[in-house]
């Protein structure tokens, strides 16, 4: 039987998932190898040093570098806390008495009698490392993090702004066609991963943010309202950091596209379960997807899945989903693999396809232009 290879697009109600999570600094790893962890553990944490005051404190206060030591009253590693008297001296004669005051909380790390600096740096801040998914521990890297695997159903987006959400998965439309509402999006939101249909317009947005839900996914989305929400233009490198009240997650592309209704089907299917969001993206070096990972009840996290996905086998009867126009959001079923290149419209010559579309019709795209979809 005839194969290709080609990136795919993850849309799945049974897969192994791993997923590394690394401090970005050496800390303490806080599980063990076996562990089943939850999505809200924290799994590996680090002090990340606070930043440094750099202050000329002889300069300040009016003395020779040389003095430094006989005004200081605190100790280097000594805790300081903002307002603190952590430098006297006297002048003028034994006159006058100048007095310096700490501006922060946190500690003395250093001085030099010869600048007359003093090196003041603020308490370190605690970074926490989440599991993000419901799972078991496959492997401890020491001092840096894990390695976490799970089985669980997963939709891959193709774009996505924001960053990791934890939250209940709920269905807010009837349709995969319909479109977001203010009205759709209820109270009993509030904490959810939810889900909408084709679109939803700049006042949906609002509600959303107002009932205060983790994540939004949709079919589409205008880029002008997706603009107006992120507050400025949106790169094409890497998104995932930016400051938004929720994640949102496009599942089709640009425009006026109604989400898939094997997607729609899946989240419905699943509604009411705990679910992990993501919204990072990279479209260039080391692929990422906007992600919903959504944890089942009946699964084993140790369970063996075979996954045509990371080989990227393609074959006649796999799904696939076309990213280029004219036909571009649709899904259909691949039905031959011819292996002679053809010129197309372009005058390129390219090796193609035929898919059988849901409406019956057999069309033929460059197997550039699409994207598996898992079965």
């Amino acid at each position: 039987m005839a194969h290709a290879y080609t990136p795919g697009l993850k849309v799945s109600e049974k897969a192994v998932i791993r997923k590394e999570r690394r401090l970005p600094l050496w800390g303490d790893v806080l599980v063990k190898e076996g562990d089943v962890v939850k999505a809200e553990d924290v799994v590996a944490e680090a002090q990340l040093p606070g930043p440094v005051h750099p202050k000329n404190l002889a300069g300040e206060m009016g003395i020779p570098p040389s003095d430094l030591s006989k005004v200081l009253l605190v100790k280097k590693g000594e805790h300081i806390s903002a307002g603190q008297v952590i430098a006297r001296a006297k002048i003028l004669f034994g006159l006058i008495k100048v007095d310096y005051k700490s501006p922060i909380d946190g500690y003395l790390e250093d001085y030099s009698e010869i600048t007359g600096q003093v090196i003041l740096r603020e308490n370190p801040q605690p970074v926490k490392v989440l599991a993000y998914i419901d799972g078991v521990v496959e492997k401890v890297l020491q001092r840096e993090g894990v390695i976490i695997r799970t089985v669980a159903a997963m939709v891959q987006g193709i774009f996505g702004v924001g960053g990791e959400r934890i939250g209940k998965l709920q269905v807010a439309v009837d349709s995969p066609d319909d479109e977001l509402k203010p009205e759709n999006v209820t109270e009993e939101m509030r904490g959810c991963i939810v889900v909408g249909g084709r679109t939803a317009g700049m006042e949906a947005l609002s509600k959303c943010k107002e009932v205060g839900i983790e994540a939004l996914v949709l079919g589409s989305i205008n880029d002008t309202i997706l603009e107006e929400y992120v507050g400025h233009k949106i790169g094409v490198a890497i998104t995932g950091n930016e400051d938004v009240p929720f994640t949102l997650i496009i599942t089709e592309g640009f425009g006026n596209l109604a989400m898939a209704d094997r997607t729609f089907n899946l989240f419905k299917k699943f509604a009411g379960l705990k679910a992990s969001a993501n919204g990072a993206t990279q479209i260039r070096a080391g692929v990422q997807r906007p992600e919903v990972i959504i944890f089942r009840k009946d699964v084993d996290f140790n369970e063996e899945i075979v996954d045509k996905m990371e080989s990227g086998h393609l074959e006649v009867g796999t799904l696939v989903r076309i990213i280029r126009d004219p036909y571009f959001g649709e899904i259909g079923e691949v039905v031959d693999l011819p292996n002679e290149p053809v010129k197309i419209e372009t005058e390129s010559i390219v090796r193609i396809l035929k898919v059988k579309l849901s409406d019956g019709r057999v069309i033929e795209v460059p197997r550039a232009n699409v994207e598996l979809i898992e079965t």
